[in-house]
């Protein structure tokens, strides 16, 4: 969907990288090392896309920090294309539909950071069929070509380790009552289920 947008391979990667956590900050160093790119390669990509306003820069003592500019007006539009690129619709409507009493799930590791290394971990809050998970996490990921790690977890398990950094970072995309919502931080007061 991506390709066919932007017909550099690096700016989607920065795009997938900065857009799926929009809170997520990266540096030059960083995303030359992670996409195994020069930096002059990298360099160029973030002075386009900064220049066309959808990225931010900020200086922070010898580096400078680069972030999705949530004030664009194609903000909204390019977050939900790169959701849907890496499969989270196809992701939450299937679990959604057929888990049980599901109350919350979260994007958490990689994936929560922004980074797209094929495994995506999620944390799913309330009781689940874990028999129709199984099959679902195997369908899934032959559609979407990343491997899927779940962690169910009661309400009660949750709230324990809601602060530890076994869940963290986090990225809420899915409440009981609600449809997919925006991505939320880990440190709102709102990510817990049921609030």
């Amino acid at each position: 969907m991506l390709d066919g947008l932007f017909t550099s391979k690096m700016r989607i990667q920065i795009l997938m990288r900065l857009f799926l956590n929009a809170d997520s900050r990266s540096y030059l160093r960083e995303l030359t090392h992670d996409f195994g790119a020069s930096p002059g390669h990298v360099r160029s990509e973030l002075m386009q896309l900064s220049a066309a306003g959808l990225l931010v820069s900020e200086k922070e003592g010898r580096q400078v920090q680069y972030r999705a500019d949530r004030s664009h007006p194609l903000f909204p539009e390019l977050q939900s294309m790169v959701r849907k690129a890496l499969g989270m619709d196809r992701i939450l409507d299937s679990i959604v539909q057929r888990l049980g009493r599901l109350e919350a799930a979260y994007l958490t590791g990689d994936y929560a950071e922004g980074r797209d290394t094929g495994v995506i971990d999620l944390v799913l809050v309330g009781d689940i069929d874990r028999r129709s998970l199984s099959d679902l996490t195997v369908k899934t990921e032959r559609y979407i070509n990343r491997r899927i790690r779940t962690l169910i977890l009661s309400r009660k398990e949750f709230e324990r380790m809601a602060d530890t950094d076994a869940l963290k970072p986090r990225l809420g995309l899915w409440r009981a009552g609600n449809q997919l919502i925006e991505f939320e931080a880990n440190t709102n007061a709102h990510d817990q289920p049921g609030m």
